[in-house]
């Protein structure tokens, strides 16, 4: 009997198996469908705490119905049902948008028997899940076109918005954080934003032409590319604070400086800062893109008779500049990420409110900064994405 039932037992373990291999695209699902089921039994959906200083108590009074719609897409990825795809991509969408919902809908709930104090945080069961939705839709969408891809999203952004709009999520405590912190917070997103655009020209106009020179001569590319690479290893924090004194030397050597804003502390050692991580991507990436030329365009080029300048800006930079945008892509959610640490010394931004936060135990208050940062970069890299869409289309 037993070896009969091990052989049984093995054959239906490999019928899984084969199952799964013949449907790869499987596995994905099946492990964000794991992880939002975790986090659907988590008892930290949201917390309610007395105050935005205190942590709050766990709460979950929809873990059943939850736990169940994950095991629904758990389901409909192992099973072969028909219109399977487009079924998964609905149940994402539903993950997406509901959850944002349910909790507002708590929220509100919760509110309308409490104290005014009382602030409904969203738990690390809401974030987890929401997660998992969020990879789930994009692992779906992936095989489908660009147009059908930006319309979902575009169409999920817009009921959120419509929702918010319509004041769904102001009983959450981070909506009523950002109500508290609204000119502070806009402020500090301009500041953020200027911080990150002046970076990104600087290194264009600095990183390009050093790509060129490397790229042209051939020298100090182990050198020049060696030594940006090693500032890349220096910690942010670290090199934000060792310019603020050769800054303020130079502010006091030259008041003309000082006049101008110039000094230890501010701008422009958090732009210079910056600029100095950014121009290894540039530099590399310009390099690339020339090499991505062909040899036989750029010797038919010289043939029609094409001077070294004509040569770089007819030829060779349109064809490498898809290969510069792409650099730049990087440099861009790169600075906007690493512009947060700005704020200790004094250049603004919203790294502001995640240092205030942090210092004042506001958690809502570092959320709601962290949260800004995210989407100021993935909106800084569906832009270049689409720019680099246009440029490809258009080669």
């Amino acid at each position: 009997m037993m070896p009969g039932y091990r052989s049984r037992s093995g054959a239906s373990y490999r019928g899984v198996a084969a199952a799964l291999a013949a449907n790869g695209t499987a596995l994905p699902v099946i492990v964000l469908s794991l992880i939002g089921l975790v986090a659907a039994v988590l008892p930290t959906f949201l917390r309610i705490a007395p105050n935005r200083l205190l942590t709050g108590e766990a709460f979950n009074p929809h873990m059943w119905p939850l736990a169940g719609g994950w095991l629904l897409v758990m389901a409909t990825a192992i099973l072969p049902l028909p219109g399977r795809r487009w079924f998964l991509v609905a149940l994402a969408c539903l993950a997406v948008i509901g959850l944002p919902l349910l909790a507002g809908a708590e929220a509100r709930q919760i509110l309308a028997r409490a104290s005014p104090y009382t602030r409904v945080q969203l738990g690390a069961g809401f974030w987890l899940a929401w997660l998992a939705g969020a990879l789930l839709l994009l692992d779906r969408l992936r095989a489908m076109s660009k147009a059908v891809q930006a319309g979902v999203w575009l169409a999920i952004a817009s009921l959120l918005v419509a929702a918010a709009m319509a004041g769904q999520f102001d009983g959450l405590a981070l909506v009523r954080e950002w109500q508290a912190q609204r000119a502070p917070f806009a402020t500090a997103t301009v500041e953020h934003l200027r911080l990150a655009a002046v970076t990104l020209l600087l290194a264009l106009l600095v990183g390009a032409p050093l790509g060129w020179w490397v790229w042209r001569t051939r020298r100090g590319d182990g050198v020049l590319v060696g030594v940006l690479a090693f500032l890349q290893t220096v910690p942010s924090l670290a090199l934000f604070a060792l310019l603020i004194a050769p800054f303020a030397w130079l502010a006091h050597a030259w008041p003309a400086l000082g006049g101008l804003g110039f000094g230890g502390t501010g701008a422009a050692p958090a732009v210079f800062a910056l600029l100095l991580y950014a121009l290894l991507p540039v530099v590399r990436y310009t390099i690339a893109g020339l090499d991505a030329v062909p040899a036989d365009a750029r010797e038919a080029a010289r043939g029609l008779g094409m001077s070294r300048g004509q040569l770089l800006w007819r030829v060779q930079l349109p064809l490498g500049w898809p290969v510069l945008l792409a650099g730049l892509r990087i440099v861009a959610v790169q600075t906007i990420g690493l512009a947060a640490v700005a704020a200790l010394i004094g250049a603004g931004g919203l790294g502001r409110f995640v240092f205030l936060g942090i210092g004042q135990g506001a958690m809502d208050m570092v959320l709601l900064g962290t949260l800004a940062i995210i989407v100021l970069a993935l909106a800084s890299d569906l832009l270049f994405q689409g720019l680099l869409a246009l440029t490809e289309r258009r080669a």
